[in-house]
């Protein structure tokens, strides 16, 4: 027993790297600013007279960017290396905040949030490639659970900033922005102590891909699908989450307060969910615990949608979100498994591209459907969207 608990401390100090340290405090940094603007969408229709079509527009031109330039960033990260362009992501970070800072008409608004979407864009292959050459096939998992849980509190950081500053503060949204800055500094600090991988560490770790559980190629019929499956399960999860404020308000009947509580909750689970999908990924098996996890929340989502008490409705939900974060790790790890190390930063970029196109293309569809046929015209279209896709994974992506 003394043995087994020796190991389990050594192994534990293994992952716990200043690397992966670095790259999941910076995950959580990158992310505050992804859902400041949709937050404050009430005072930016108010401040500029917008439409709910403007705004529409507003939400899907950042995800637009984010699709164009993915496969680019992820060729330079292949590049030029991770550390620097988590430095440029950052960089550019600073340069959207401060610019949406001074936005005084929508048009620079719009510009200033594509720069913080294209900073998560950059970051995306380059963190997630860095992270996974760090660890052997075997501990991935539990390392991406690290990471992911770092990406999921700052998802929530940002909804929960505006409600204090704005909110509680009384500050002005602009005000919001200029503030978030500065924790990017210190990101980059922390990225600069990182040490830079030389050419021949770059050839060491490409010549190592079959050891580790990885990919020859990057091409394969598995990770066509593979990527198949997660355009169909993104457009689902983009569907719901684009109107689940807006289904809770109108046909739940709650205040926007306790609406976007619900929504935050479900994002703050993950930062428990994450870690232990990861566990738990590198016990069964990535795919496996897929199937499982994934199997499980959408069963509750549906029963959600089945029972009127609101109470229900809530906590099933939220399992429904835990369950979907608790795959995180697995899909990321599945990801570098269909992926040769030399050209990670391009497999990440083509692992993030399905949720940036759908992340523009969804929304449309969704609005399209409860217009046409009600709100839970969504819910049950995402579900039937979550079984193919989960079709497509147990017979299609060989791992």
């Amino acid at each position: 027993m003394a043995g087994d608990g020796k190991s389990s401390f050594t192994e534990a100090r293994s992952l716990l790297n200043y690397g992966l340290i670095v790259m999941t405090v910076t995950h959580v940094l990158t992310h505050v600013f992804g859902g400041i603007h949709t937050a404050i969408f009430s005072i930016l229709r108010d401040e500029f007279n917008l439409t709910l079509q403007q705004l529409g527009l507003i939400a899907a031109i950042p995800p637009l960017v984010q699709a164009l330039f993915a496969i680019p960033t992820g060729l330079l990260s292949d590049r030029f290396g991770s550390k620097r362009m988590v430095l440029v992501s950052f960089f550019i970070a600073i340069l959207g905040a401060l610019l949406a800072s001074q936005a005084f008409n929508p048009l620079v608004l719009v510009v200033a949030v594509s720069l913080v979407y294209l900073n998560t864009t950059i970051y995306h292959p380059a963190s997630y490639s860095f992270t996974t050459k760090l660890f052997r096939a075997r501990n991935r998992p539990k390392a991406m659970g690290l990471h992911g849980a770092g990406g999921t509190l700052g998802h929530a950081a940002g909804p929960l900033m505006v409600s204090v500053f704005i909110g509680l503060l009384a500050w002005q949204w602009r005000q919001v922005y200029l503030f978030l800055a500065f924790p990017m500094v210190l990101g980059i600090i922390m990225v600069l102590f990182l040490r830079n991988e030389t050419m021949k560490e770059v050839k060491v770790n490409s010549a190592k891909f079959e050891e580790n559980g990885d990919s020859s190629r990057l091409f394969t019929a598995s990770l066509v699908m593979f990527l198949a499956f997660s355009s169909l399960r993104m457009m689902g999860s983009s569907m719901i989450g684009s109107f689940l404020v807006l289904y809770l308000q109108d046909i739940r009947g709650l205040t926007i307060t306790y609406a976007s509580l619900v929504a935050s909750t479900t994002t703050l689970t993950g930062i428990i969910a994450a870690p232990i999908g990861g566990y738990m990924a590198a016990r069964l098996g990535e795919k496996k615990w897929i199937l499982m996890s994934f199997g499980a929340g959408w069963i509750f989502l549906a029963l959600s949608m089945l029972l009127p008490n609101i109470i229900w409705f809530t906590g099933l939900y939220v399992a429904y979100g835990f369950c979907n974060t608790m795959s995180m790790a697995a899909r990321s790890s599945i990801m570098a498994r269909l992926t040769p190390s030399r050209q990670r930063g391009l497999g990440y970029a083509l692992f993030f591209l399905p949720g940036s196109v759908m992340g523009a293309i969804a929304p449309i569809i969704a609005g399209l459907l409860a217009q046409s046929y009600g709100f839970n015209a969504i819910f049950y279209s995402a579900l039937v969207l979550y079984v193919v896709s989960l079709a497509v994974l147990e017979f299609r992506v060989e791992v």
